[in-house]
């Protein structure tokens, strides 16, 4: 209960935080006045702190470490939450399709928390939905505070078909904005807009309603409704260069199938577009006590240490 609290205090933080606009305001290009070195100089310490964000969030990846992960968490929520109140979103996407993009010389923490994103989602999937995006980490600690008995198994029928609805989102607002030219739909699909100046009492009730649903179904906007998600998933689906490594023995266990958060597995195979890479099931793959690849190789090797005991005490008979 001490944990609920702190945070909702924490989303109420957030909002008197963003209220005063964040950090990363972008100036336009005619405001540039300053060398770079000023402009280096005078984000110095921003850098750092992205860096050092970066630097603790992969390394939790690397290590697979459940409480370190739990820190980065808290720590995406805190610093990129409240504090820079500045989150990759389907604006940037925008941005990419011709909205245009943060001055790159006034914006350079923004760029290198982005460049990271990007990257990573080639390398290993959606690194930056698992353990970077604050309005994702939010909700994963909403769901490590609230009893198991509140939350609602959703079929695996019926959650492979509402995973596609992200998709749809992603498709819906790309081409309203390919049309139109005006990108000002993305509050109405992305609610961590609602906090600060963007907050309506439609978005501040749809806000509420998505966090009071994310009580009962995990993760409920990052798994069936993020337009970035989709986006950083079809990434995922293309690239993916070092895959999530699985056993023989998985094409009949359903252990991490089971165990999967997010939907993520069907059988043998791993679902890329949908693997936010949050360890679950690689912790378990070298789990010597719970994977039954491990489980079946000991008991091989305890059955035959037991049939070369035998021979030997026959012989010395």
């Amino acid at each position: 209960m001490k944990t609920l609290l702190a945070l909702l205090c924490a989303v109420l933080l957030s909002a008197h935080v963003a209220a005063q606009g964040g950090d990363w305001d972008f100036p336009d290009e005619e405001e540039v006045t300053t060398s770079w070195a000023e402009d280096i100089g005078g984000q110095a310490v921003d850098l750092a702190a992205v860096t050092g964000f970066i630097v603790l969030a992969f390394v939790s990846f690397f290590r697979k470490d459940e409480r370190l992960k739990v820190v980065v968490l808290v720590a995406a929520v805190g610093y990129l939450g409240f504090y820079k109140s500045q989150l990759l979103s389907i604006v940037n996407v925008f941005g990419v399709l011709g909205a245009g993009l943060p001055v790159f010389r006034h914006a350079l923490g923004w760029y290198l928390l982005a460049i990271a994103a990007v990257v990573s989602t080639v390398l290993w999937g959606r690194v930056y939905c698992g353990r970077i995006c604050a309005f994702g980490a939010l909700t994963q600690l909403l769901d490590r505070v609230v009893p198991a008995r509140f939350q609602v198994k959703i079929p695996l029928r019926v959650e492979r078909r509402a995973s596609l609805v992200k998709y749809g989102i992603l498709a819906g607002v790309t081409g309203y904005f390919l049309i139109t030219g005006n990108p000002l739909i993305y509050p109405y699909v992305e609610p961590f807009w609602a906090f600060g100046l963007h907050g309506t009492p439609v978005l501040w009730t749809g806000l509420a309603v998505l966090l009071l649903t994310s009580i009962f179904v995990r993760n409920v906007y990052c798994r069936f409704l993020c337009p970035l998600g989709a986006a950083l998933g079809l990434i995922s689906e293309l690239t993916t260069l070092f895959r999530i490594k699985r056993w023989r023995e998985c094409s009949t266990c359903r252990i991490c199938q089971k165990a999967c958060e997010w939907g993520a597995i069907d059988g043998p195979r791993i679902i890329r577009s949908e693997c936010v890479r949050c360890d679950d099931c690689e912790r378990l793959y070298d789990d010597r006590t719970r994977c039954p690849h491990h489980l079946i190789i000991i008991r091989k090797a305890d059955i035959m240490a037991r049939r070369s005991v035998r021979p030997a005490r026959s012989t010395g008979l």
